[in-house]
C-alpha cells in the first residue's frame, strides 16, 4: 500500500525525523489563514498524487501552464498554485497519458539548500534484511543514477534482528561526505528511520532528497512510503491512509475477493493458479511476442463463483482482446475453473477469442464441461502452445 507524501512526512515526524512545516488543503477554503499557519518567505507548493515526475510533469488543463511542484515567492503566488493545480489532472512519465487528478495540494515552508542526498531503506528479500541505499545525487531519480554513474550508489545491508550498529552508520557517514559534527544527526535521523521502517511494517521508505540547509540542519523534503499489504491487519491507523481512488478499481475489487491481480498494459488478459505459474506464463506470452493484460492468480482453493468473478475483473478492461487461462489443479480442480469460465463467459457474453489449458485433478471433466458448453474455446496441451495459440488469435483479430 502507498500513501501521499504529507502523510509519510507526518509519520516521519512523529518518530523525530525533520521534515518541513506544512499545511495541507483540500479546498480553497483551506487557504483562509495560511499565512498564520506559514512562516518564512518562500514555500514549496505540491501536488499530492501516487506518482513520480511530478515537477517535470503537466496539466491537461492547459490554462493550468507549469508543473506539479513549484516553489512560491509570497503566500498571493502560494494561492495562485493551489488554485492551478487542485481538481486539475495531472500528467507526468509515471502516470501514463490519462494522468491523475489533484485533490489534495501540500504547501510547506522552503528551505536554503546546501547539499542534496538520496537515501532509502527497503525490505531485501535475498539477504532476509532490509537494505539502506543512499547516493550524493539527491533530488535526481534514482533509477537515472543507477544507469548513468552506478558507483555513485552505496548498499549497506542491516540485520533486522541485530538493528542499525555504528559501523553502519560510519559507512554512510563517509561515502556521502559529512562532517563529524553531521555524522551524530545523520545517526540520530537513521536510528528513527530504521525503527519507523520496522514499527510500521513499512516495505519502503524513501527520502529524496535528503538535504542539509545553510544553517547546517537535516531535513527530508521529500518522502514516499510503502507499506506491507499483508501486514496491515496490524496497522489500523496505517491502513486509514489509504487512498483508495488513487488505485486501479479492478484491483480493489478484487483484493476484496482475495484474488492477486495486478493490471498492466498488454492485451491477453491470464487468469492462473499459483503466482509462480502466472509469472511463467506472462513470461511465456512474451516470448511468443504478445502482452499480458494482466497478473491474477486465483489461488489453489477458488470456487467456481470466485473464478467466474476472477474472468468479469479481467474482461473489466477494455485494452483486453483475448484471454489465457492456465490451470496446474492440484489443490484446484481443472472442472472448478471449466465451471467458473463457462458461467463467467456466458453472462458477459464473451466477444473475445479464449484460449483455455488445463491439466491436473479432473482434466478430462473440466475438458469436457469446456467442449459441451458450446463457446467458442480454444484448447491447448501446453502451456507454450496455449500462449502462441493466444498470440495468434489476439493477432489477427486486432
Amino acid at each position: 500500500m502507498n500513501i501521499h507524501e504529507y502523510q509519510a512526512k507526518s509519520l516521519l515526524r512523529d518518530f523525530g525525523i525533520p521534515v518541513p512545516n506544512g499545511v495541507v488543503v483540500d479546498s480553497l477554503s483551506d487557504l483562509i489563514g495560511l499565512e498564520e499557519k506559514l512562516t518564512g518567505s518562500k514555500f514549496v507548493v505540491k501536488s499530492q498524487i501516487h506518482a513520480g515526475g511530478r515537477g517535470s510533469g503537466f496539466f491537461k488543463d492547459k490554462e493550468a501552464a507549469g508543473g506539479g511542484v513549484t516553489l512560491a515567492k509570497n503566500i498571493e503566488d502560494v494561492e495562485v498554485n493551489v488554485k492551478r493545480m487542485l481538481n486539475n489532472t495531472l500528467v507526468t512519465k509515471q502516470t501514463g497519458i490519462q494522468g491523475k487528478e489533484v485533490t489534495t495540494v501540500y504547501i510547506e515552508e522552503a528551505c536554503e539548500i546546501a547539499n542534496e542526498f538520496y537515501l532509502s531503506m527497503l525490505v531485501d528479500r535475498k539477504l532476509g534484511g532490509v537494505t539502506i541505499i543512499c547516493s550524493t545525487e539527491g533530488g535526481m531519480e534514482i533509477e537515472e543514477v543507477a544507469e548513468s554513474t552506478p558507483e555513485k550508489i552505496i548498499h549497506v545491508n542491516v540485520d533486522s534482528y541485530t538493528g542499525l550498529k555504528s559501523y553502519h552508520v560510519q559507512k554512510i557517514s563517509k561515502e556521502l561526505g559529512f562532517t563529524k559534527n553531521q555524522q551524530k544527526d545523520l545517526s540520530n535521523l537513521l536510528q528513527s528511520l530504521f525503527r519507523a521502517f520496522l514499527q510500521l511494517d513499512a516495505a519502503m521508505i524513501e527520502i529524496n532528497p535528503l538535504v542539509i540547509t545553510t544553517t547546517d540542519n537535516l531535513l527530508a523534503i521529500d518522502a514516499k512510503m510503502s507499506f506491507d499489504d499483508n501486514a496491515l491487519f496490524r496497522q489500523p491507523e496505517v491502513e486509514q491512509l489509504r487512498d483508495e481512488s488513487e488505485e486501479e478499481p479492478a484491483e480493489i475489487e478484487a483484493a476484496e475477493l482475495d484474488l492477486n491481480y495486478i493490471k498492466l498494459d498488454g492485451n491477453i488478459g491470464c487468469l492462473v493458479n499459483g503466482a509462480g505459474l502466472a509469472m511463467a506464463t506472462m513470461d511465456i506470452i512474451k516470448l511468443h511476442g504478445g502482452d499480458p493484460a494482466n497478473f491474477l492468480d486465483v489461488g489453489g482453493s477458488a470456487t467456481k463463483e470466485k473464478v467466474a468473478a476472477a474472468f468479469k475483473i479481467i474482461m473489466s478492461d477494455e485494452n483486453v482482446n483475448g484471454i489465457l487461462v492456465n490451470i496446474f489443479g492440484g489443490i484446484m480442480r481443472c472442472d472448478i475453473i471449466a465451471e467458473g469460465v463457462v458461467s463467467a463467459a456466458q453472462e458477459i457474453d464473451l466477444q473475445v477469442p479464449l484460449v483455455v489449458r488445463l491439466e491436473g485433478t479432473n482434466v478430462e471433466k473440466g475438458k469436457s464441461i469446456l467442449a459441451e458448453s458450446g463457446l467458442p474455446i480454444l484448447s491447448a496441451d501446453n502451456l507454450s502452445t496455449a500462449a502462441q495459440k493466444i498470440v495468434d488469435v489476439v493477432g489477427n483479430s486486432s
